[in-house]
């Protein structure tokens, strides 16, 4: 296996420290990013006069041929992405390449690379969390007079609209895209040219290889920047926090498409049959969605627990940051995509949600809430409430059926102006509240939610 080292050591490494130690396989996906780093980092050498311009400017065209030929022609018997750049580079330009190397090491490369590939990412994962909250808006839009349960401890507790449930889901979307973006800020610092921990003695220009490569600043510490990998952990915690609600969201779908609730039914081309059960529709997608979130939670505790033991400095740990970023990443994308295609086509069965709202005292506490407007302290009004839900329960009937002659058996404070809330619509029409489940109050929040959309970003 070729390397950028040796000349000190008598013998060879053996063939399993070579294979245990190779990272070629995961580097080739910021082979780009390498190859870019290596193009700013060429000009600055010859601009600055620490190699010849004309010796840049070689380096620069083979880099560029790089480019436009891929990573085929890329070597894989090398240690790491460098060593194949470099290697290939030498097949073009000669022995000029060996001058590509001046004034860098490894370890500022790698932490250039990882940020520039991190950036991209994080852009297009963006992208997918704003066309995830674009499905989420149409569906509220059309739904704001759907009638479902809302739950706690996953028990019926008030009825509310599928709008107003999505809308939930749109609103934790914009705090995701809005981390995103704080995590592309702090990961848009360079690195290149703080070498291998200390600075180097040539007079490189650490602002014009920053500004080349689109980024903010050099980080102002060599020794930090080539030590430092928050902004993988930062990316790596808002992949979880992605996951994780999508993962949630992916159980209501699981639950809801299920005979039980029958409340919607996802589309063919995101679900699998069974191999013995012919009538069975498997909510494959939103289940490896859900199962899947751990692999991103899981990799946010690896390379934090990695790290937490590392003195400053480059450690060859931190190889072993980037295949779980990678995987996150990954995942992430994939899933966002997936959520959107599963609710842009799901076929919604508006009757069945409001059937499940019928007879589930759901309206329990709007009827606390008229005895408590009409000066009732609240904690007498749900002892009233109680007695009135457990009369109904001995009677086999719902609140909604309750008659004014009802409401005077079970309390002299109920009156008939009560049976207005009592119904699922009418709790729902009554809550207009900021924030609320009523289709005014859902309406001003699609309102904000589509300025949001057509604004760039993610503002709060």
């Amino acid at each position: 296996m070729r390397k950028l080292w040796g000349g000190a050591f008598k013998g060879s490494s053996s063939d399993l420290a070579d294979e245990f130690g190779q990272s070629i396989e995961s580097d080739l996906r910021f082979w780009r990013e390498d190859v870019e780093g290596s193009i700013a980092h060429a000009k600055m050498l010859g601009e600055t006069g620490i190699i010849l311009k004309k010796e840049a400017n070689l380096l620069v065209k083979g880099l560029k041929q790089i480019l436009k030929e891929g990573s085929d022609k890329l070597p894989r018997d090398v240690e790491d992405i460098h060593t194949a750049v470099e290697e290939r580079l030498g097949k073009i330009v000669g022995p000029v390449a060996g001058k590509l190397h001046t004034a860098r090491s490894r370890n500022d490369q790698v932490a250039t690379d990882t940020r520039l590939y991190l950036l991209k990412r994080l852009a297009a994962i963006q992208v997918e969390v704003k066309a995830l909250q674009g499905v989420i808006v149409t569906v509220s839009s059309d739904h704001k007079n759907t009638l479902l349960p809302g739950f706690t401890h996953q028990q019926h507790a008030q009825p509310i609209t599928l709008a107003f449930h999505q809308m939930a889901h749109f609103w934790a979307l914009q705090r995701h895209g809005w981390r995103l973006e704080q995590v592309s800020e702090v990961s848009g610092y360079s690195p290149l040219g703080a070498a291998a921990l200390a600075g180097t003695p040539f007079p490189i220009s650490r602002k014009q290889t920053a500004k080349e490569l689109g980024l903010t600043a050099p980080i102002p510490n060599a020794l930090d920047a080539t030590s430092e990998r928050s902004y993988v952990l930062d990316a790596l915690h808002s992949c979880s926090q992605i996951m994780i609600d999508l993962s949630r969201l992916s159980q209501e779908l699981v639950l809801w498409s299920s005979p039980e609730f029958g409340w919607v039914q996802l589309d063919d081309s995101l679900t699998t049959g069974s191999s013995i059960m012919p009538q069975k529709r498997n909510p494959d997608m939103a289940e490896l969605i859900r199962g899947r979130a751990a692999k991103a939670i899981g990799n946010y505790s690896a390379v934090a627990t990695m790290m937490q033991g590392l003195i400053l400095g480059y450690n060859r740990d931190t190889q072993d940051d980037k295949p779980p970023l990678f995987e996150s990443l990954d995942l992430t994308e994939r899933s966002l995509a997936l959520t959107r295609m599963m609710l842009e086509t799901a076929t919604w069965n508006v009757e069945a949600m409001e059937q499940s709202t019928d007879r589930d005292f759901s309206t329990a506490t709007d009827m606390a809430d008229y005895l408590a407007r009409n000066g009732i302290p609240f904690r007498q009004a749900h002892e009233i409430v109680g007695k009135a839900v457990r009369t109904c329960q001995e009677r086999g009937i719902g609140l909604e059926d309750l008659t004014g002659k009802d409401l005077k058996k079970i309390s002299s404070k109920l009156d008939e102006g009560v049976l207005k809330v009592l119904t699922p619509k009418g709790s729902v029409k009554s809550r207009t509240s900021e924030g609320g489940t009523g289709p005014s109050a859902v309406t001003k929040q699609i309102a904000a939610a589509k300025k949001h959309l057509a604004k760039s970003g993610f503002p709060t």
